[in-house]
């Protein structure tokens, strides 16, 4: 009888229903609004401290996953938890706005009151990362938790005095060097915004834009369809920066069109996994790791971007190529409803849709900041929209879109809040730099021995994290080592970033390959294995960051052309070894000949 009296008082799990989640889908809205305004002000005007501006932004972004994940449960009582959560996860930032120049006064020296904040904050986080992310990260978590605390009672170098909850609130919660650290900062001024940037795109048809232009392209050449689809996800990754959202958007149109011309269902969904996978390092907007790298290292996002251009033109070369090389084999047909006078008719009438991309492009190579691009490129987007009737926005598309930008920023958002409870932990103990001397002493000193041993952390890491996690707990632990052993800083970071995005396209967890296989209707462990011979260049490029930095754009003008033109040919010369086919089928010995 209690328990149905509780569920009356609480949410009436039968009378709830459809206005229930009306009421929630209302709120999510108006925080969704909420965070982009708050995000585009600090943007565009500033003002706002760090502290203040990214415990503000977590708050909101907390709550509305609160809020959402409720509607996962059946139960009244459950759903009534997850909204008193969604409540606690609005008192931190607030609570900081009120108590800011007493925390500066005291030096960031934690009281009474701090200490109930902060175990709040910590329990919306875990239960945050649950949701959101998994295990992976709470185990991580809790073991830095265990570590701090309880470090006195390691002997030897890898123990330490200890750390109470007061000593951890006033650096995880108080300070920027935790919870609200640089993570979470890039969270705040590039990755929301640009996902925005993004999304408005996509809403005034930017996306399909790219579509024509690929089919244009490359729908008059043999297997076109699978050239263009390969080409116009890689374009569209280039907007969002995630692999399944890509192959989710893109890949309804070209894997069904790709079964249409001949190819199997496990080469459509294999190549659109691929290609969709090539989002995360195509400039100019790339994955959440790259703004993150961009921190890490302390030089512009542009310069990052332009680092990152060679390898992914080199990627999707080969892809290409790949691609072109199994239409041949299989004997498949051109598009027919492709070519030149779609890319003109295209270029012609929707020319307009691709101006925001280029005063963001235009922006940042002037030097100005990837803020205030992605600033003025949603402006310019806003402005171009209402050339034609047919990409006109409404109020409801542009809270849709800022609906779209929260929804998948809210994993991301999870993954550097935990990261910055373990980074801000593991710089508190010193555990961070002595990781990196073990490291050192495993590879035996050995700068090879510690990039396979990084290359395999970045794997075994991308597949239980999220990239934007991986990376930053190895760019924090691995970066270091393999910098004292001679590899320049962005080489390391690069090479820490290229590894940790295989696990997209590489079994057992390969989230691209699936969504796709789930589309084509294949085996999804079959496409897996395939998309990972297409995307092969992601495992083998990273390497030549350490013999040949010049692909990244290091070094003299002569090493920089001739690291280029060798990576291209070696490129080519594998893509047609791992496809076994050029004018004819290739045997053995002329793969062989080949590699």
């Amino acid at each position: 009888m209690w328990k149905n009296t509780l569920q009356s008082l609480l949410i009436p799990s039968l009378t709830a229903g459809k206005r229930e989640k009306n009421l929630v889908s209302l709120l999510f809205s108006l925080i969704a609004i909420s965070i982009a305004g708050l995000v585009l002000y600090g943007a565009y005007y500033g003002g706002i401290t760090a502290l203040l501006l990214r415990s503000s932004f977590f708050s909101l972004v907390a709550s509305a996953a609160m809020l959402l994940y409720g509607l996962r449960y059946q139960h009244a009582i459950q759903r009534s938890v997850f909204y008193l959560l969604a409540v606690i996860a609005l008192i931190p930032g607030p609570y900081l706005w009120e108590h800011y120049i007493d925390i500066i006064m005291r030096g960031a020296m934690s009281i009474g009151m701090d200490l109930w904040i902060f175990i709040a904050l910590i329990t919306v986080i875990f239960i945050f990362v649950r949701m959101a992310v998994g295990w992976a990260l709470i185990t991580l978590m809790t073991l830095a938790f265990l570590y701090a605390y309880f470090g006195y009672l390691i002997p030897g170098k890898y123990g330490h005095s200890g750390y109470d909850l007061s000593r951890l609130t006033s650096t995880l919660m108080l300070s920027t060097e935790g919870v609200y650290g640089v993570p979470m900062g890039v969270a705040v001024e590039y990755i929301f915004l640009f996902g925005l940037f993004g999304a408005i795109l996509t809403k005034i048809g930017t996306g399909e834009v790219f579509v024509d232009i690929a089919r244009g392209l490359t729908g008059r050449v043999q297997g076109g369809p699978g050239l263009s689809a390969a080409l116009s996800s890689a374009l569209l990754g280039s907007l969002n920066g995630s692999a399944v959202a890509n192959v989710v958007t893109t890949g309804t149109f070209t894997i069904p069109l790709m079964k249409r011309v001949g190819y199997s269902a496990k080469l459509a969904g294999a190549i659109e996994a691929a290609a969709s996978s090539a989002g995360q390092i195509m400039p100019p907007v790339m994955g959440a790791a790259a703004f993150l790298m961009a921190e890490m290292i302390g030089i512009p996002y542009a310069e990052v971007a332009l680092a990152a251009l060679v390898p992914a033109l080199l990627y999707i070369l080969a892809l290409m190529i790949s691609v072109r090389l199994e239409a041949g084999r299989l004997g498949l047909e051109r598009d027919p409803e492709a070519g030149w006078r779609l890319l003109l008719a295209t270029l012609k009438t929707k020319f307009y849709l691709l101006l925001p991309l280029v005063i963001l492009i235009a922006l940042m190579v002037s030097g100005k900041s990837p803020t205030q691009a992605a600033v003025m490129g949603i402006i310019t987007g806003l402005l171009v929209c209402p050339w034609k009737k047919t990409t006109r926005l409404n109020l409801i598309d542009l809270i849709a879109a800022c609906k779209e930008t929260l929804l998948s920023t809210l994993p991301i958002v999870a993954a550097v809040a935990a990261a910055g409870v373990i980074i801000g932990i593991l710089n508190l103990t010193g555990m961070g730099l002595m990781l990196s001397g073990l490291i050192i002493e495993l590879g035996d000193g050995n700068l090879w021995a510690v990039l396979l041993l990084t290359a395999l952390a970045s794997f075994v890491l991308g597949m239980g994290l999220p990239t934007s996690a991986a990376y930053l707990l190895l760019a924090v632990l691995v970066a270091p080592a393999m910098t004292q052993l001679g590899m320049a800083t962005l080489s390391a970071h690069m090479f820490i970033f290229y590894f940790g995005l295989v696990s997209a396209i590489t079994p057992p967890v390969a989230l691209a390959a699936y969504a796709a296989a789930t589309i084509s209707g294949a085996k999804p462990n079959e496409t897996a294995i395939e998309s990972m011979r297409l995307g092969f260049v992601k495992l083998l490029v990273p390497f030549l960051f350490v013999t040949m930095p010049g692909i990244l754009l290091i070094g003299s003008t002569s090493s920089i052309i001739a690291a280029i033109t060798f990576a291209t040919l070696a490129t080519a010369a594998m893509s047609i070894g791992f496809s076994g086919w050029l004018y004819e089928h290739l045997a053995w010995g002329g793969t062989l000949f080949v590699y």
